[in-house]
């Protein structure tokens, strides 16, 4: 069972370690798409999230820094699934239903780091250094 946690571990973190990484290999890209949704300071933005979403990810694959790194998870996707995935605010019907996946996702992601905030401090396979 340990290696189950450890694989949804890295899994799990993973993703948001990639993701993050894409942030700063497209941030042209990303801070545009950000301005048009009207983010404050977008080019700030797009790194800050990055940076966010990059450590969050590499914490919870180490298993050190848990709390900090769940919630860096946390505080980047409870404002990004708002303003970046409004799809309430979209006129095309096939824009809005790709960014209602993407806000439901988001959503789903949002709770699984809010579980896993509720997780003992002691992880199996980890590190378990930190907060």
């Amino acid at each position: 069972m340990d290696y189950v946690f450890l694989l949804g571990r890295v899994l799990y973190g993973g993703f948001f370690l990639l993701s993050g990484l894409k942030h700063f290999r497209n941030a042209p890209a990303m801070t545009a798409y950000a301005a048009s949704k009207r983010v404050p300071y977008p080019n700030v933005a797009v790194l800050v999230s990055g940076l966010l979403i990059v450590l969050g990810g590499l914490w919870v694959i180490l298993g050190a820094y848990k709390k900090v790194g769940l919630l860096e998870i946390v505080a980047f996707l409870g404002p990004v699934a708002f303003m970046m995935h409004d799809y309430w605010n979209e006129k095309d019907p096939q824009m809005q239903a790709m960014q209602k996946i993407q806000f439901s996702k988001n959503m789903a992601l949002l709770g699984a780091a809010l579980m896993m905030l509720m997780l003992p401090d002691v992880w199996p396979l980890a590190l378990n250094v930190g907060w």
